[in-house]
């Protein structure tokens, strides 16, 4: 094969088609060897060479991927490249060293959008709805199991978790009631005061205090005060490896850190229901005061006529229910975490979302069931 151009190198020499590499190729010359081989592609573009490796003395991971590399120097130039007559130890450390190649997946077919929407629908039941409903039914079971095993409690842990999720969250519960009572009556007012029923003002808002708005408001604050710190807690000692250090030492992670949450929630929240009724009541009242002319003497001595027992058990039933929401679906979040910090942002932020959701859906249909 007749040559363009035949250039010397110290690196290697040129016999026929034959590129002889010689000596060492190692960290130190790696570089002035790509030089060089590319000089002489470059003056030699579409022919073919061997590269014959018998006299190479001496390679490093440096040098193996510097002869890795001149395949794709080759092709660049249209230059077909082959090796041979390597050593034993030269041919390791070349398999050794060699680079990995970017894996592309290959685009498939565009399944259809049923196809699609029923792989997604899938993978959301098998990923959640059936998880939460495994996890509600050891929530339940321990639940119910714990009342009698005193042994299994942690001592004080019950108290403080009431306090956490029902007495600290009292003032903004009442305050957010006491405001929306007074917006309810306020906005009813007018409407009421054009066809001369100014009485029943009490009607609507004792009604409405009681059995629908007292529990929603309350659960929706606790979701968001008290349902993101339980996902936030569970969520840090998943990430931390604490949960797994209570499954060293014997504990359940459900029944040491969930079930006194349930029993906190169950005592605390339909007390809190009663107080932001109570709380609405009295901004009702002082709306119809200032708006209505219905003094409060009135307004209170009405009560009785518009309120029944059906109302108030209804408004107790509904916070029980809202209560095992909001703390299964703390807990349900917080355990699906699997990252670090950014997920247990992730985590507390969707079981806030998840838990309004369901304690509105929840609402719904008990509203539904009572009416």
């Amino acid at each position: 094969m007749k040559q363009k151009d035949i250039h010397t190198s110290q690196y290697f020499y040129l016999k026929g088609s034959t590129i002889c590499v010689s000596g060492p190729l190692n960290i130190h010359n790696s570089a002035g060897f790509l030089h060089d081989t590319e000089a002489f592609f470059r003056s030699n573009p579409g022919s073919g060479f061997t590269i014959s490796l018998s006299n190479l003395t001496q390679l490093d991971s440096a040098g193996a991927i510097a002869l890795h590399s001149l395949q794709e120097t080759a092709q660049h130039y249209d230059i077909t490249l082959n090796m041979q007559d390597a050593s034993e130890e030269i041919t390791n450390k070349l398999e050794l060293f060699r680079p990995v190649k970017n894996k592309t997946v290959a685009t498939g077919k565009q399944e259809p959008f049923f196809y699609n929407l029923g792989d997604k629908a899938i993978h959301i039941l098998n990923e959640y709805v059936v998880t939460f409903f495994y996890l509600v039914s050891d929530i339940l079971f321990w639940s119910v199991r714990d009342v009698f095993n005193k042994k299994q409690r942690r001592k004080g842990e019950f108290l403080n978790q009431a306090v956490s999720i029902g007495v600290n969250a009292l003032p903004i519960v009442a305050s957010m009631a006491f405001i929306i009572g007074l917006v309810l009556a306020l906005q009813s007012s007018s409407q009421l005061r054009n066809f001369g029923a100014n009485i029943y003002i009490v009607d609507l808002t004792v009604i409405a205090m009681m059995a629908e708005m007292g529990p929603l408001i309350t659960a929706i604050l606790v979701a968001g005060r008290s349902g993101s710190a339980i996902a936030a807690e569970i969520a840090t000692m998943k990430v931390t490896s604490e949960l797994d250090a209570l499954k060293t030492m014997g504990l359940n992670p459900l029944r040491f850190v969930v079930i006194p949450k349930i029993y906190g929630s169950l005592i605390t929240l339909p007390f809190l229901t009663i107080l932001a009724s109570i709380s609405g009541i009295a901004g009702g009242a002082l709306a119809a005061y200032l708006y209505l002319d219905i003094t409060p003497e009135i307004f209170f001595n009405r009560m009785p006529e518009a309120l029944y027992q059906k109302d108030i058990l209804t408004g107790l039933i509904k916070s029980i229910v809202f209560a095992v929401i909001i703390v299964i679906t703390g807990a349900f979040f917080g355990f699906k975490v699997e990252e670090g910090a950014e997920g247990v942002g992730r985590s507390t932020t969707s079981s806030v979302v998840a838990a309004i959701t369901l304690v509105i859906i929840a609402d719904s249909i008990l509203g539904l069931m009572f009416y």
